[in-house]
């Protein structure tokens, strides 16, 4: 079922993949082969990556590595395969003692407050208590939205009034969730562009105030980025990162539009793996990412179908 959603999700990318595939499956020269794989690559928009793996199939083409196109395809899969991170065991592994704390961080339209509730919906299926923090005070429609989450999901709640000081919602959320001894806190924060230095600062003092509420938190920053968004996804992930450690990506609307390169790009560029993908914009739309499926379906066979 995953796969076949997957498979859906990323056609328009296959599609054009699938071209490229049997040109690379033929009988072709080597100067054919290195232009159907630049068009594939260019297809999943994988950025630097690209030249770096041109090169690679180039001098292994050269040394009798490869005996011809017809291997190229199943290189392609093992290459990518040491490239793209998926999480090493559970995403978002809880903490012995006190509340697991996730700090949420991503730009305005990259779908961070859905992405929230497809968590809270995740975590309560495994059956952990959420408590959630509206920190991003300054949109008075994120707070709204999030509300109206929290309460077909079941769980409660902080928030302070429009235009309070993020860092002190913060605050009380985690003094809430130690005496409430819930499993994990969630922690929202505004929706932010990765160049403004000064919103950016303000996540450092909530991060540094969870600190000082909870030991060790936040246990995981989970940074939410748009699969549609290319290469660009890539650069948010490298600026958020200088400000706050992060534990991985929550890569959104895979929902036929993306090119998931950059979750390729991701890994490769900056270590970083891929915990969640959503699928939609339903609570049950969220998948923990597997790189296998994710390369099988992108890489699969385009079927008559979907021609």
């Amino acid at each position: 079922m995953v796969f076949s959603r997957l498979r859906q999700s990323l056609g328009r990318t296959r599609n054009r993949i699938s071209h490229a595939l049997k040109r690379l499956g033929g009988d072709t020269s080597s100067a054919d082969t290195l232009e159907a794989l630049e068009e594939l690559l260019y297809a999943a928009d994988v950025g630097p990556l690209a030249g770096e793996l041109l090169d690679e199939v180039e001098k292994q083409m050269k040394a009798g590595y490869l005996n011809g196109p017809g291997e190229m395809p199943v290189w392609l899969r093992e290459r990518l395969l040491e490239v793209v991170q998926g999480p090493d065991g559970p995403p978002l592994p809880l903490v012995e003692d006190g509340p697991t704390v996730v700090l949420v961080v991503g730009v305005n339209g990259s779908g961070k407050t859905t992405s929230i509730a497809k968590l809270i919906h995740h975590l309560r299926s495994e059956g952990k208590s959420v408590l959630v923090a509206a920190c991003d005070t300054f949109r008075a429609a994120a707070v709204e939205q999030l509300t109206v989450w929290c309460e077909r999901s079941g769980v409660e709640l902080i928030r302070g009034q429009p235009g309070a000081d993020p860092a002190s919602v913060a605050h009380d959320a985690a003094q809430a969730a130690i005496a409430r001894k819930v499993d994990v806190l969630l922690v929202d924060t505004a929706g932010r562009l990765h160049t403004q230095k000064n919103l950016m600062a303000e996540l450092e003092k909530v991060s540094r105030i969870l600190t000082r509420q909870i030991e060790g938190a936040p246990h995981h920053t989970v940074l939410v980025l748009d699969g549609t968004t290319g290469q660009n996804a890539v650069q948010q992930a490298r600026q958020f990162g200088e400000r706050v450690p992060l534990s991985g990506i929550f890569l959104t609307k895979l929902d036929g539009t993306a090119k998931g390169g950059a979750t390729l790009s991701i890994g490769h560029e900056l270590g970083l793996p891929v915990l969640f993908i959503g699928l939609g914009e339903g609570l049950d739309d969220l998948e923990v990412f597997n790189p296998e499926s994710f390369l099988d379906a992108l890489l699969s066979p385009r079927e008559e179908a979907e021609a």
